[in-house]
Order: structure tokens, then C-alpha cells, then sequence
């Protein structure tokens, strides 16, 4: 096992495009970090850079002690795993695992202890002598993860091996993918777009964003404190909401009327020198709403009423639609957010969701009184998208020596 480490590295194509810009990133030994963002984010292409698939234009990848730069893929001592599984269809199960095993020249008695063991850890051990075509494609991406495991690689490499299996099997593949992670405690390297998996899987997590890391941390950290909008919108589902406010003293003004910031969050404002009267834009997450009629201290916060649109009853939680009246928000990043599903507008006004109890009444079509916990806001400044709350950007230092025995997280 081995640390991973981007010092300064940017990908650049004959074009000029650049599909990473100047990452630096410290994965330590055993860590599973995940590296998440839309498409075109630059995500697979930092992968890509560790396995040696794409060269590095500048900078530095450190694999261990070693820089990695210059080496072939074949030298880095990785395995990677893929989204499409690229197993060998004439080949069985057994095959396919010890098949690089068998090219650099591993003793028969070795490779089917390493081809077995694997197996029983992933539980396909009844299909060890079958071929891909007879598997389903939840065993067919165990399979691909047993090949990585036998070759017992100082870090694993996965570019979204989950996106081709329907929902019910993503679950039950991510949370192989968790208890194999706790067994083998190797350094993984993991590419999504899926922020579901992404919270749930990873110790810590990268958001790109057009080549850039835009935060990482622990997902407690990037759920609760986003640095940004575009961090604030992409974590979490349903997506936070974002509503149009202004600073006045301890008052926020609000489409959904005057809300009275609490002690602690105006020290925090203060602190991150985001004080003063002026627009803001307010970040709410659908869990901090609630039915004004089961909440049993109210004055808590703050008490609204609206017309629900949608209801989406899901058993133990609904999830209510409504409009609130309200000019767009005019934040440039607020407006490049606007292609993601994270946010909705329309001429009418700020489409907003809220997750409620199972034993709230509010009907469908019918006015309803919402209650909104005005401790758990975020304030994101309106021209730059940055938070409020937050004194800076969590930095992506670069350790000072890196080690395969070093457990430090960066963020």
C-alpha cells in the first residue's frame, strides 16, 4: 500500500484545452478518497494521470516515495477497475482473475490461492469456472474487482465501475465495495458523478469542477460546510435550495419573510468577514423544513405559509414542492448552476423543495404553514458564490514528506 499525492498537476492537450488545472491533492495509506463532479469535470482524467494512461503536463504524481511520471502503467504497481468490466468473454471467472497473475509468471499453486481467496471475499466462489456472458452484472463487476484484488497492488484505481448496474445492484455493490475496503484497507482512488455513492463510500471527498478542486473534505465536512455554491448544490439529495436575502443586523430578509440569525451564526458571519448589510443568497436544505404542526418548539424558527404544488409521498418521508414569488438569483455561479438538476427556476418564481415527516397531514394543492430551522441556514455572498460562514477555503496542502506510512488527511 502506498500513498498518493498530485503536486501541481495539470493536464493539458495539443489544443490547449486543460482538463485539470493545477491539483493538489494528499491521499494518505489505506485511505478511500473519491473524486466527484459533473461530467467534464476533469475527474476521470486525474485518475487517468495516477494509472499513466495520460501524461502529466506539469507537476508531480508521487505513488509511495515514487514519482510516477515517467513510468509505464505496468511499473506503478496499480490496478484499476473499470466501468465497462473488460473481462475476456472465452476466459472463465478463474481465468479472468489470475490472468495477470499468470503473464508475470506467478507459480499455478499461488494463483489459485490468491483466485480463491478472492473470491470467498467477494462471494462469487460458485462462479469460479463460468464465463462472463452467464453472469449478471453485479458478478461480472465482482469479478473485475477480484482481478484488481489478486494482484495485491499498492492502490486500487476505479473510474465509476458502479454506473452500469440498475439501482438495486449499485446498492448492493457499494456496500461490497465498503466491507472490501475494511478487509483490505488498500489505497483507493474512486471516480463518480454520483454524490450518493460518493458520501457513502468515501473517507473523504474531492469536488471538481471544469479541472479544479473546489473542496475536499470528510462528507460530514462538505455536507455542513460547503465553501461554495456550486460545493452546497451538488451535495446532497434533494439538492439544498437557494433563495434570494439580504443582511440587515441580525435580520435576514427572505421571500419567505424576516428570519432572525442566531448568535452563533452571526459570530460566524462576523468571522468570515461577511458582516454588514448587503444581498445574499440563502442555502436551505430540504431537511431543515418541516410541518409547522408537528414542530413542538416553533419558536426555533421561523413559521411560513405557501401553496403546495407537488407531493411526493415516499413512505417514511414525503417530499413538497412549492414556488416561492422571487426575482432570479443573479450569481454568476448560481447561473452557471443552473443547467444542473441542483437547481430550478421559473418565470414565476424560486422552485423549492422541503422533506417532511410521514406524519405530517398537508395535502396536495392546499395552503400549508412550513416551518424552517433558521440555525442550519447558509449564506453564500451574491456576486462570488463564496460562503459566508466559512473564514476560508480549506487549502489542499501538500504534506511536507510523503510516506507510505503516513496516515495524515489533507483537506
Amino acid at each position: 500500500m502506498a500513498s498518493i499525492v498530485f503536486e501541481h498537476a495539470t493536464k493539458r492537450y495539443a489544443d490547449g484545452v486543460e482538463a485539470v488545472t493545477d491539483m493538489n491533492l494528499a491521499i494518505a495509506d489505506g485511505e478511500f478518497m473519491i473524486l466527484v463532479g459533473p461530467s467534464g469535470s476533469g475527474k476521470s482524467t486525474a485518475l487517468r494521470m495516477v494509472a499513466g494512461l495520460e501524461d502529466v503536463t506539469e507537476g508531480v504524481i508521487r505513488i509511495g516515495d515514487d514519482i510516477v511520471n515517467d513510468l509505464a502503467p505496468r511499473d506503478r504497481d496499480i490496478a484499476m477497475v473499470f466501468q465497462n468490466y473488460a473481462l475476456y468473454p472465452h476466459m472463465t471467472v478463474r481465468q479472468n482473475m489470475g490472468f495477470a497473475l499468470k503473464l508475470a509468471g506467478a507459480p499455478r499453486k499461488e494463483i489459485a490461492r490468491k483466485v480463491e481467496e478472492a473470491a470467498r471475499v467477494l462471494d462469487i466462489e460458485p462462479q469460479l469456472d463460468r464465463k462472463p456472458a452467464n453472469l449478471s452484472g453485479g458478478q461480472r463487476q465482482r469479478v473485475a474487482m477480484g482481478r484488481a484484488i489478486v494482484r495485491d497492488p499498492r492502490a486500487f484505481l476505479m473510474d465509476e465501475p458502479l454506473s452500469n448496474l440498475d439501482a438495486k445492484l449499485r446498492v448492493q455493490t457499494r456496500t461490497a465495495l465498503s466491507r472490501l475496503h475494511e478487509r483490505l484497507g488498500t489505497t483507493t482512488i474512486y471516480v463518480t458523478h454520483d454524490q450518493v455513492e460518493a458520501l457513502t463510500l468515501g473517507d473523504r471527498i474531492a469536488v471538481m469542477r471544469a479541472g479544479r478542486i473546489q473542496q475536499a473534505g470528510t462528507p460530514a465536512d462538505l455536507y455542513e460546510h460547503p465553501v461554495n455554491l456550486f460545493v452546497a448544490g451538488f451535495i446532497g439529495s434533494p439538492a439544498m435550495n437557494f433563495l434570494p436575502g439580504r443582511l440587515d443586523g441580525d435580520q435576514l430578509r427572505t421571500p419567505i419573510g424576516d428570519l432572525r440569525l442566531a448568535r452563533e451564526m452571526r459570530r460566524r458571519l462576523e468571522a468570515g468577514g461577511g458582516g454588514g448589510r448587503h444581498g445574499v443568497i440563502v442555502g436551505i436544505r430540504p431537511e431543515h423544513f418541516e410541518d409547522a404542526m408537528l414542530v413542538t418548539l416553533p419558536a426555533t424558527g421561523h413559521i411560513f405559509k405557501t401553496k403546495i404544488e407537488v407531493l411526493e409521498a415516499l413512505g417514511s418521508d414525503s417530499y413538497a414542492h412549492f414556488t416561492v414569488d422571487s426575482p432570479r438569483i443573479s450569481s454568476r455561479e448560481l447561473e452557471e448552476l443552473a443547467d444542473e438538476p441542483s437547481v430550478a427556476s421559473s418565470a414565476e418564481g424560486v422552485q423549492v423543495v422541503a422533506r417532511l415527516a410521514a406524519a405530517s397531514a398537508i395535502k396536495q394543492g392546499q395552503e400549508a404553514q412550513l416551518w424552517v430551522d433558521t440555525s442550519q441556514l447558509h449564506l453564500f455572498d451574491h456576486e462570488t458564490g463564496r460562503s459566508l460562514l466559512t473564514r476560508e477555503s480549506p487549502r489542499l496542502r501538500i504534506p511536507e514528506s510523503s510516506t507510505a506510512s503516513s496516515r495524515r488527511l489533507i483537506a
